[in-house]
C-alpha cells in the first residue's frame, strides 16, 4: 500500500509588483503569480522553505 502524501493549500495574498526578482521567481515556482490564486502542493521541506521566505505574500489555507 502506498502512503498518501500530505498536501497543503497555499493562497497568494500579496502582489508581486515592486518586489525583488527572487521573490517573483519563488511565487512562480510555487505555481502562483496572480492575487487570490490557490494551489495545492505536497508538504515537503522545499515547499515549506519557499513559504517561509514569503510570509508577507502567501498564506496557508485550511
Amino acid at each position: 500500500m502506498a502512503q498518501g502524501k500530505t498536501k497543503i493549500k497555499i493562497k497568494q495574498i500579496g502582489s508581486p509588483i515592486r518586489r525583488p526578482e527572487s521573490q517573483k521567481k519563488i511565487l512562480i515556482g510555487l505555481g502562483l503569480g496572480k492575487m487570490n490564486r490557490v494551489v495545492e502542493l505536497e508538504d515537503t521541506p522545499e515547499v515549506r522553505g519557499a513559504i517561509a521566505k514569503l510570509p508577507h505574500m502567501v498564506a496557508l489555507v485550511d
